[in-house]
């Protein structure tokens, strides 16, 4: 138990600037606090005190704001930074070196008794604040979810996924990802601000492509033109009985 609250400790100095000392972060921080006793609970859940689980996670949704069912597997090193709102259903399962900010829901969209309701989160996954993840799939381990983002579907390893309802906009291969690197050295609330949105990039290519066929057709105009006036030139003029010939004709 002091060993994992040493390093629940430790990896809160590490990636919350704010934190000043152990102290601070022992007293001040609810996340930290949810976890604790999320951990008593879930030993209650799995010895099949569910009523005393349930309890003791209802005392600790009313001291710290965070809801986490004592059904839920949390993993080592987990940060919920402030937390307010945060809320993870009985079957979510979150890896180590994981980092939720206020606002997640870890949620289901089924209602069928024993199965799978609720996301699996990989190791090292930060999802921003305010991300609703629905459903019983798996978030690949180093992946991103932008704040607000709505999840139903998985996510590929080391993605970034935004929006509602969520796309990918970014996946880094496996050789430049580091698997065995912590959360921390993900951007904040999962924001990247140097990630190009695909849609965004289809859309500057189309107007481009738009722009370059404008000026072709423009330019295949220009020379139709020369071409008929030098055509025009070169013919020879008709005199006034031809004309009138033509005419009456």
């Amino acid at each position: 138990m002091f060993k994992n609250l040493r390093e629940d400790v430790a990896c809160i100095l590490e990636r919350d600037p704010a934190a000043r000392s152990k102290l601070e972060v022992l007293t001040c921080y609810p996340g930290l606090h949810a976890i604790m006793v999320h951990r008593l609970a879930h030993r209650l859940w799995m010895a099949h005190f569910y009523w005393l689980g349930r309890f003791v996670a209802h005392l600790s949704r009313m001291l710290t704001g965070i809801e986490i069912h004592p059904g839920a597997k949390i993993g080592r090193r987990v940060f919920i930074d402030h937390g307010f709102g945060v809320v993870i259903g009985e079957t979510a399962e979150i890896g180590d070196d994981c980092t939720i900010y206020q606002g997640v829901t870890l949620g289901g969209t089924r209602l069928y008794k024993g199965a799978k309701r609720h996301p699996t989160l990989g190791k090292g996954v930060v999802v921003g604040a305010g991300a609703q993840v629905l459903g019983g799939f798996l978030v690949g381990d180093g992946a991103r979810i932008g704040s607000n983002a709505v999840v139903t579907k998985p996510v590929p390893a080391h993605a970034t996924a935004v929006g509602n309802p969520a796309r990918v906009i970014e996946k880094e291969s496996e050789e430049h990802a580091a698997p065995s690197a912590p959360a921390v050295l993900n951007a904040a609330y999962a924001v990247d601000p140097s990630a190009a949105d695909p849609l965004n990039k289809v859309l500057n290519e189309l107007i481009t492509h738009v722009a370059r066929q404008d000026a072709r057709i423009s330019s295949l105009c220009q020379s139709l033109e020369a071409m008929g006036s030098k055509t025009l030139d070169a013919s020879p003029p008709l005199d006034s009985q031809k004309l009138t010939k033509i005419v009456d004709e």
